[in-house]
């Protein structure tokens, strides 16, 4: 097994702790799970779905009677986050699916965070109230305003202990900056600024002006024939406000340096692994296309996933293949397109383990420092409380040990495309088609 968010050399035994979601196999299109992210502390645990909704879990306090019921996440706040809209100059809809949601740093009893569909990103303040006023001196309590000759005496309002209630509002809507679809946005260290890129173009926020963003990386041609490449994710720097990151379709990887210049059209660094010709085949451009970069927590180290692999970036390159049994499947992968299928990855607390999905709702852990990897599968068949979670090996081709599974019977409808670790604990978080898997590590 692989060490875990404590570190050290202990081995963590993974099992399940809760599913979310309706579990049955007619699932609605506008009830998949898009995206899924914890907060700074891990309390919360929001999640976004293809029918514009943000769910947001929370994690139950510890009882100190049962240590092992600690990861209990249940249902905080449910709101719509983005509508479905008409651009009418370009007679294109616009999907009200969530593509990437940031939580902010917490700053005092609310909690915020950012949502954005294809196009814009909307802001969210997480507010609770269990107190109301009453004894208003105009109004009656149901909201209806007294008759001012019936008032001869003056009241204090006072505030009375209510139900606790959970809102969700929007603070700030950042609209009509990206021509293209947004991929991803990223949070500044600064807690100020936050980027959202989109195929062709980085733009850079103020979190309090939404009518002014400033272009900090343009890669659009000016003939679209010339068109070699696009922007597929970026990233700022968890420490330098001043760094960020943006990866291409073409598998490279740009280190950005605002310092130098206001347009960062010249990068500080280039990450790319050179091809191996014996591998180049028809499918070469779209497999080396990177769907995901993540910084480490430390800021020093740097995991992008392609379709195949992940690596993991120092300065000095290491490289660990996800899951290169999938070779021998590409050509029926871009027939039934999951050949674009995007998959996300994640570190654990303290950047010794990642975590990436792959196809048949299993997903791989790899211990960086041990060079060890394990793959773990999210089914309905191991959904019993702490029922541990048993490693699945997949064979790739020649004769099948008795508990190996074929790559042949893999079911590539199945993926899990988002995950997420929280950042203090070993709780894990998969999401399956409209299904959320909560595992944990198993406590003694």
């Amino acid at each position: 097994m692989v060490s875990g968010a404590g570190g050290g050399g202990n081995d963590v035994q993974w099992c399940f702790s809760q599913v979310k979601g309706a579990i049955d196999d007619d699932v609605a299109e506008a009830d998949i799970i898009s995206t899924v992210e914890f907060n700074h502390s891990g309390e919360l645990l929001a999640t976004g779905d293809k029918g514009g909704r943000v769910v947001i879990f929370q994690q139950e306090t510890e009882n100190k009677s049962q240590p092992q019921c600690r990861s209990e996440y249940n249902v905080y706040s449910t709101f719509q986050s983005h509508e479905p809209e008409f651009d009418y100059l370009k007679s294109l809809e616009i999907e009200e699916k969530i593509n990437k949601i940031r939580w902010l740093p917490q700053k005092n009893a609310a909690q915020f965070l950012l949502s954005t569909n294809d196009k814009t990103i909307k802001l969210w303040k997480i507010s609770e109230r269990d107190k109301r006023p009453e004894g208003y001196n105009l109004k009656e309590e149901d909201g209806r305003y007294r008759d001012a000759t019936t008032i001869t005496t003056l009241r204090v309002p006072v505030f009375r202990p209510m139900d606790l209630m959970v809102e969700a509002s929007p603070r700030r809507v950042f609209a009509n900056a990206h021509t293209y679809h947004i991929n991803s946005i990223s949070v500044n260290s600064d807690n100020e600024t936050y980027l959202s890129a989109d195929d062709l173009r980085i733009n850079l926020w103020h979190l309090e002006i939404t009518d002014r963003s400033f272009n900090i990386v343009d890669i659009k041609p000016a003939n679209m024939e010339e068109l070699t490449e696009v922007i597929t994710a970026a990233e700022f720097h968890p420490h330098q406000c001043n760094t960020f990151v943006y990866s291409s379709s073409k598998g490279t990887i740009r280190l950005c340096d605002m310092r130098a210049s206001a347009l960062c059209d010249k990068h500080s660094k280039l990450f790319e692994e050179p091809e191996d010709p014996s591998n180049r085949s028809f499918f070469s451009e779209i497999i080396s296309s990177i769907s995901d970069v993540k910084f480490s927590h430390n800021g020093r180290y740097m995991m992008t996933r392609d379709y195949l692999s992940v690596k993991i970036w120092d300065l000095n390159m290491e490289n660990r293949p996800v899951h290169e049994y999938l070779r021998s499947k590409l050509c029926s992968l871009y027939e039934n397109d999951c050949i674009f299928d995007k998959f996300e990855c994640c570190w654990n607390g303290n950047d010794s383990v990642v975590m990436t999905g792959s196809y048949n709702n299993f997903f791989r852990m790899l211990d960086r420092t041990q060079r060890r990897d394990v793959t773990l599968e999210a089914s309905r068949e191991s959904c019993k409380p702490r029922q541990v979670l048993k490693p699945r090996r997949v064979c790739a081709g020649g004769k099948r040990k008795k508990d190996e599974i074929s790559v042949d019977s893999l079911d590539f409808n199945k993926k899990i495309l988002h995950t997420a670790w929280h950042p203090q604990e070993n709780i894990i978080a998969v999401a399956t088609t409209n299904n959320l898997y909560i595992f944990q590590e198993k406590v003694n």
